[in-house]
């Protein structure tokens, strides 16, 4: 009876833990749907309202004892890669470690949340502190899972808002044939009253009829207002439901070209704004023009015949118009698109564009391209304005002409002066969408061509399918036979390149500039895919692990460093909002930068601009290194990670170094400087694009100085050829 007593109260626990834990992640889902309700989906695609919960390790005091793995120095240097005359590169063979397994059934430790999910792995939290066990290279490390994400298909997002739009602009399409329906009351009114009220002399036939048509024009204004707030309504949804994923797709797209994807979010903008237009209104009362003409033939046939004659007319000026306006609109947005590419290069550097008084060469550029995206601006206006005066005169005519013919019928006694009169209001609102179309047809062609790229960059985009969620990796790297060909180039940057690194290892990568020591860190981080090869992390290729699981589980600094504007603890957070005070403290103090942090006024509160002011470059990189180490990384990119610091910055480095050691982080580092050398276990020295040496640090040191060359000069291709 005890025993069941114990079972119950333990399963009652765990239902409670379990239901704490969906409450506190639905209490974070109700923060994103109060934020941005209507793209919930599109939030969580591209920010991520999962995060892994992995088991963060505590820093070792510095009397902690060292890690078991150690530089051989007197290794007899069978494992270093040496490339021969004929150009082949011969691999050593390396005994991969015996994966270990556990015999029995692996269970949570004390202190830590079991949950099992039907649509996927475990998810678990565990206590604060505590080092992640390994069990041995592939089989990942603590046994922690990343939450399952829903697939992301940026083609289905574009369906979903165009189906919205179209749901929506069929309900404004109800209120635009009531509304233009009851636009027919003044003209009745007018009719009503002069041939009836007039004639009879009748106040209770006033009175009675003012009434109705009062209210129908009433109803009119309500029903072009309601119109008008569900096509504003519809704009915002827009740009909320395919602003997140134009975004994200513009991410991964400018990782293939210059970045100009970005620019796709001002088109989204020319949509938006397309859509609470007069144009689009113009448009949509264009299929009610016929209702009209129809009117206007029952008052009589030869007025119903002047207004089809010249409805056909408009719409011939409206051909005409797309055809001459169509291609200097499209070269005008051409030159204004790298114009404003030009400007934001100008924002960028703006610090070398004074210092070097290049402003007026910038300047000159940048006017270059406006000017010739303001000179077909011009042609096209010219055109448009002119067409649109033509159309304009035509409606003018037509009027003139409905009065006179309906005159001269008034005269022959085929029709009253209120019906002549109701004909011409008639005829005029029948035309005055065509005209309406002709004046915002600059406008409409602009955002067809603003629909037409967002429609080919979320297109276009890979469809990301929903990948396994792999256990947290332990940080196992296995590098095979890279190659890698710029697209539209030729030229080989990368050419066999092969290595492997055990959990824990560290290596320096060195080289001349233009090796391709900057392509193969990308390549490591998977922010540039090899043209054929692969590349491992515990055994899986980059390209099949589920892109949020493996950007958690990594680092990486870049050579050009770049903050976000932002506090510097956002910084160090990777942006996340749910992170963790404690994980940042800690990937501060892992990088050894918390005292540097610690020195500013306003410490991990302190605001960065999109500039990085007021961070020094040191600084910058710095924080930089914080965030590469942020969140337990098991395996961590460094490119350049000493090139803007100081002697306080090259210890802090060093430290860091260390620390990775310690906790069993896998680190790839990029340097031309020897004295990093001297922190790692491997060292691979690339030589246009291929693998030269490779091996332990000290036998590829020693091979290096057999072949008489100073290491110290950074000097190594021409040397090894």
């Amino acid at each position: 009876m005890g025993g069941n007593m114990s079972d119950a109260q333990k399963r009652a626990d765990l239902e409670q833990a379990h239901d704490h834990d969906e409450s506190r992640q639905l209490a974070g889902e109700e923060f994103y749907a109060k934020l941005e309700r209507a793209v919930d989906e599109c939030l969580k695609m591209s920010s991520g309202d999962a995060v892994s919960s992995a088991t963060i390790s505590r820093l070792e005091p510095k009397n902690s004892p060292p890690s078991s793995l150690r530089v051989n120095e007197g290794s007899s240097g069978a494992d270093i890669l040496a490339m021969p005359a004929n150009g082949r590169i011969i691999e050593p063979e390396i005994e991969p470690k015996p994966p270990q397994r556990e015999a029995t059934e692996a269970k949570a430790p004390e202190g830590m949340i079991t949950i099992d999910a039907d649509t996927g792995p475990l998810r678990t939290e565990a206590k604060p502190f505590g080092k992640p066990p390994t069990t041995g290279g592939g089989r990942g490390g603590d046994g922690t899972f990343h939450k399952r994400l829903a697939p992301v298909d940026f083609s289905a997002s574009l369906r979903a808002g165009v189906t919205a739009v179209r749901r929506n602009l069929a309900i404004v399409m109800f209120f635009t044939v009531a509304s233009n329906i009851l636009v027919l009351a003044i003209p009745t009114y007018l009719f009503q009253i002069s041939d009836r009220v007039l004639t009879s002399r009748s106040l209770d036939t006033l009175v009675m009829l003012t009434i109705v048509i009062v209210g129908a024009v009433i109803l009119q204004a309500a029903f072009d207002a309601l119109r008008r707030f569900i096509l504003m309504r519809t704009a915002v949804e827009i740009a909320a439901q395919l602003g997140a994923p134009i975004l994200s797709a513009a991410a991964r797209a400018s990782l293939q070209s210059n970045g100009r994807e970005y620019q796709v979010l001002g088109d989204l903008q020319q949509v938006r704004s397309f859509l609470v237009s007069r144009t689009l209104l113009s448009f949509l009362d264009a299929p009610i023009a016929p209702l009209f003409v129809v009117a206007v033939f029952l008052i009589h046939p030869h007025l119903g015949f002047i207004v089809v004659l010249t409805a056909l007319m408009l719409l011939a000026f409206t051909q005409i118009n797309q055809r001459m306006t169509a291609e200097p609109f499209a070269e005008a947005n051409t030159a204004q698109v790298k114009a404003n590419l030009h400007l934001e290069s100008m924002s960028r550097n703006s610090q070398i564009i004074n210092a070097l008084a290049m402003i007026p060469e910038t300047v000159q550029i940048w006017g270059k391209d406006t000017a010739s995206s303001l000179k077909s601006q011009v042609i096209a206006q010219d055109r448009n304005i002119t067409i649109a005066a033509i159309s304009k005169a035509c409606r003018l005519l037509t009027q003139i002409a409905m009065l006179g013919w309906g005159a001269f019928l008034s005269i022959e006694g085929q029709l009253t002066g209120g019906m002549v009169i109701a004909a011409s209001i008639i005829a005029g609102r029948a035309l005055a969408p065509i005209e309406g179309a002709i004046e915002g047809w600059n406008q409409y062609s602009q955002s067809r061509a603003a629909y037409a790229r967002i429609s080919a960059l979320l297109k276009s985009s890979p469809l990301n399918f929903d990948r396994l969620n792999l256990p947290k990796p332990e940080g196992r790297l296995d590098v095979e036979r890279l190659l890698y060909v710029p697209q539209g180039t030729k030229r080989v940057v990368l050419n066999g390149v092969s290595f492997a690194l055990q959990p824990g290892d560290s290596l320096a990568i060195i080289g001349n500039s233009g090796a391709g020591k900057t392509t193969l860190g990308k390549m490591l981080v998977g922010s540039v895919l090899p043209t054929s090869g692969s590349v491992r992390l515990d055994l899986m290729d980059l390209r099949n692990w589920d892109q949020r699981q493996f950007g958690e589980n990594i680092g990486y600094l870049p050579q050009d460093v770049q903050l976000f504007p932002g506090t510097i603890k956002a910084n160090i957070a990777r942006m996340r909002m749910d992170a963790d005070d404690e994980q940042i403290y800690r990937a501060a103090m892992l990088a050894d930068v918390h005292e540097m942090i610690a020195s500013l006024p306003h410490g991990y509160e302190t605001v960065v601009a999109a500039d990085g002011s007021p961070l020094s470059g040191g600084q910058k990189q710095r924080i930089a290194l914080a965030r590469a180490f942020f969140g337990d990384p098991r395996m961590v990119v460094l490119d350049e990670p000493n090139s803007n610091l100081d002697n306080a910055g090259d210890a802090a480095l060093l430290h860091a170094l260390q620390h990775a050691k310690e906790h069993k982080i896998t680190v790839a580092t990029i340097t031309q400087r020897p004295a990093l050398l001297s922190s790692v276990d491997k060292v691979l020295l690339l030589v246009n694009g291929t693998v030269a040496l490779f091996g332990m640090r000290a036998d590829v040191l020693k091979a290096i100085e057999a072949r008489g060359i100073d290491i110290n000069t950074g000097s190594f291709g021409h040397q090894l050829l």
